[in-house]
């Protein structure tokens, strides 16, 4: 975070925050309430996901195979992504047939390199389309067991069903909206909507190989999106950028709770006016914690914090809570890590070595926290509790979660502002991100830390109240 802010698409998330905050007049319909038990209007499950036991595998042509685990993980895969194309095209693209992609490819980064698109594989961790030969390519050697490692194998899932997006595109053609001189940003879009919309038919039970949960195993499948995420300072209309986490995981969640169709209108217009990455700029310092990143034990800086909060929710007329460091005594409430909401005192209290913990963006190769806007965040959400008690509603149960999660993104909303007291810098919504998909996230839980169990849930009502304001969040959250 910092404390100016520049670049056309801020002005344009400015400009929307703005004409979202207004009161609501008549003849505005209201939001359709959400089913905090569902995701996307599906139950929330918490079993096994992975392959399904007891399948036999794929039988496809794969060039290079050494026909170990992640080879048969991909082949898996590609087959089922297959079948839910040759099923799904024709029904919304007019009737429009599905080929099947010409050529497979595994070869081994880490081992001799092959030819691939006009490329030599030897040390490149990564799985791609090409559409000079319709090939989809493969790194069995370390792209895909890192994956496997970091996230479970639906992440390899995750990483192959995009690049079958590429493939649409190109099968589609016109029908897809996309060309090839289309910006590498509109067409990443749109490979992470249809990978979005391949993993709901997943989640409905008709994948042959695959199951998930939409608890838990979602969860690992949006946080994939953070892992490969552009690197924070990425400009968005960079040639190859695929975009933020933030971004990514919009663009797939657009996908499981829509249809083809709605990935294939993913175009220069929306990109314009939804798309978060920005560059760096001159105000963005290293403080000693990485460009963009704050120290946030810092007093002055948990100063300027407590007054955007202020700033932020000024309108609503509630008495603003004391802010307090240490050790707090709560008689209503559980006391919560880093930061607890007493609503008998009307009281934020921050534990700041767990505030740094989470505050501390990792080094390369070691464990460590996220940064600073999760942190901040995490303190936001407490803030957030306080407007909740003193306009009426209740502060526990997975309503409050989510109204809690939506008014916090409303927070991070007011600080795209150039007159924010604490601005948001490239990379601070992907560390939102990380942070609300941790099982312990205070940014979408009740007064006493409990956790909305869907992280896709999460983030989308952070998402919403990004965008839309503070309004949105008591109208669609009410209950």
């Amino acid at each position: 975070m910092g404390r100016r802010l520049v670049g056309v698409s801020a002005l344009v998330l400015v400009s929307a925050l703005t004409s979202a905050c207004a009161q609501a007049v008549d003849g505005v319909p209201k939001a359709v309430k959400p089913d905090v038990t569902k995701v996307a209007g599906l139950e929330i499950t918490t079993g096994e996901s992975g392959p399904k036991p007891g399948v036999p595998d794929a039988d496809l042509r794969v060039e290079n195979a050494d026909g170990g685990e992640m080879d048969r993980l991909a082949v898996n895969t590609l087959a089922d992504v297959e079948e839910y194309w040759a099923e799904k095209m024709p029904e919304h693209f007019a009737g429009k047939k599905f080929e099947p992609v010409k050529r497979l490819v595994s070869y081994d980064s880490t081992g001799a390199g092959v030819e691939i698109c006009r490329t030599n594989t030897a040390g490149v961790a990564n799985a791609f389309y090409c559409s000079l030969d319709d090939s989809i390519a493969w790194d069995r050697g370390d792209l895909l067991p890192m994956l496997d490692d970091a996230f479970g194998p639906m992440s390899v899932v995750t990483v192959l069903a995009h690049e079958m997006g590429h493939a649409v595109q190109y099968k589609l053609g016109a029908q897809g909206g996309v060309n090839q001189g289309t910006p590498s940003i509109i067409k990443e879009q749109q490979a992470d909507c249809y990978a979005g919309n391949f993993f709901r038919w997943v989640a409905e039970g008709k994948s042959k190989h695959f199951r998930i949960s939409t608890g838990p195993g979602l969860n690992q499948v949006l946080a994939t999106m953070f892992f490969i995420r552009d690197a924070a300072g990425t400009s968005a209309e960079k040639q190859g950028a695929h975009g933020s986490a933030f971004d990514r995981v919009a663009a797939f969640q657009f996908g499981f709770a829509g249809d083809p169709k709605r990935c294939a209108q993913i175009d220069e217009q929306e990109i314009k006016e939804r798309i978060t990455q920005q560059k760096f700029d001159s105000q963005d310092v290293d403080t000693g914690q990485g460009k963009g990143n704050l120290k946030v034990d810092d007093r002055k800086y948990l100063q300027l914090l407590e007054e955007s909060l202020r700033d932020a929710f000024n309108q609503s007329g509630a008495t603003p809570p004391t802010f307090k460091q240490g050790d707090v005594a709560c008689t209503d409430a559980k006391v919560t890590s880093p930061a607890t909401y007493c609503p008998a005192t009307n009281t934020v209290g921050i534990d700041l070595p767990d505030l740094v913990k989470i505050g501390t963006p990792p080094k390369r190769g070691q464990k460590g926290g996220i940064g600073d806007f999760a942190a901040f965040a995490e303190i936001a959400s407490r803030f957030a509790l306080s407007i909740q008690k003193a306009t009426g509603y209740p502060l526990e149960g997975p309503a409050a979660g989510l109204r809690t999660a939506c008014l916090t993104g409303a927070w991070a909303g007011t600080t795209t502002d150039a007159k924010a007291k604490l601005r948001l810098s490239s990379g601070d919504l992907d560390e939102a991100v990380a942070e609300l998909l941790a099982d312990r996230s205070l940014i979408a839980a009740d007064v006493n830390g409990t956790v909305v169990p869907s992280g896709f849930a999460r983030v989308e009502a952070f998402r919403d109240g990004f965008f839309d304001g503070s309004g949105l969040c008591t109208r669609k959250y009410s209950e």
